[in-house]
């Protein structure tokens, strides 16, 4: 019996039970696979608990607000993806069956399922604070341009550490109504981490990536994987450190940040890049990660 195609495409569960006509926008979305959403949404968390003398209620409601969000531009920027990659796609086997390039959307389908998501994008920033507003507005550039990254640079996973990693100095923005040096170390912390997880991520596709051509992190530095991503995910960790100093976290904040530390080791300990679904099993271990940091900065409040 020939096994099927490594894919982390998810058409059953709640999926199979939609309207037809409705199946193909959910995948494009790929509102069957949460994790993007969950890794979208906890850096934001984490700069929405990070300041201090804000109040629970606003707290809640940035992070209500953040968790819409990060659905709605998730999707977002999983539809741009799709619209620039779909030539690509067919040809890698984990990818093609996504909707665009296996024909079941057409272009102009996706392109007013991108602009309503986007209305509903706007909604959203416009119950945000002004410096959020301005932030939001130039993270589209990002998302637009992210896609273009794996054709001229190996560092498309940076690129993507910039993008999904936008999301802490929005919520940090959002709930301090300022920029300051811990808004600059958490963004710094979110990129690495997103860096080092993208690639693990993209150890998926080398094969297929090297005979179509495209460039990437994780063909960049195959040679090295523990390392490579070791260092990134202890540059973190660093960068996490000096966030919660900056900030004036508390002891607690030192006393927790133990748990993701040891969480991120786990990973390079146990990773094989050769092994597709080994690698997409610890980049969803990322999400149990993104929330012990964020315990662990709530933590970091007590006394403050």
């Amino acid at each position: 019996m020939t096994p099927l195609p490594h894919t982390d495409i998810r058409t059953t569960g709640w999926i199979s039970r939609l309207p037809a006509a409705l199946r193909p926008y959910a995948l494009l979305a790929r509102l069957d696979r949460p994790i993007g959403t969950w890794l979208l949404f906890l850096p934001g968390l984490w700069g929405i608990l990070l300041p201090g003398g804000v109040e629970a209620g606003e707290r809640l409601r940035l992070a209500l607000l953040f968790g819409i969000g990060s659905v709605v531009m998730r999707s977002a920027g999983c539809v741009v993806n799709d619209m620039w990659d779909r030539d690509i796609d067919r040809m890698v086997a984990r990818t093609a069956g996504r909707p665009l390039a296996s024909g079941a959307l057409r272009m102009r389908q996706a392109a007013w399922f991108l602009a309503l998501l986007l209305a509903i994008g706007l909604v959203i920033l416009l119950q945000l604070n002004g410096l959020s507003r301005l932030l939001g507005v130039g993270s589209l550039l990002l998302v637009g341009l992210y896609p273009l990254a794996k054709r001229f640079t190996w560092w498309p996973q940076l690129v993507m550490g910039f993008t999904f990693g936008f999301g802490a100095p929005m919520g940090y923005a959002a709930a301090a109504g300022r920029i300051d040096a811990a808004w600059a170390a958490l963004y710094a912390a979110t990129i690495l981490w997103q860096l080092g997880f993208d690639t693990i991520y993209g150890f998926q596709d080398m094969e297929d990536d090297a005979r179509i051509g495209v460039k990437s992190t994780s063909r960049l530095w195959a040679a090295h994987p523990r390392q490579f991503v070791g260092a990134c995910y202890g540059l973190a960790v660093a960068a996490l450190l000096l966030t919660g100093w900056l900030a004036g976290c508390t002891i607690g904040f030192w006393v927790a940040m133990v748990l993701p530390a040891i969480a991120l080791a786990w990973q390079v300990a146990h990773l094989d890049s050769t092994d597709p679904r080994r690698c997409l099993m610890l980049f969803r271990s990322n999400r149990e990660t993104g929330l012990a940091v964020a315990l662990a900065i709530l933590a970091g409040l007590t006394g403050r």
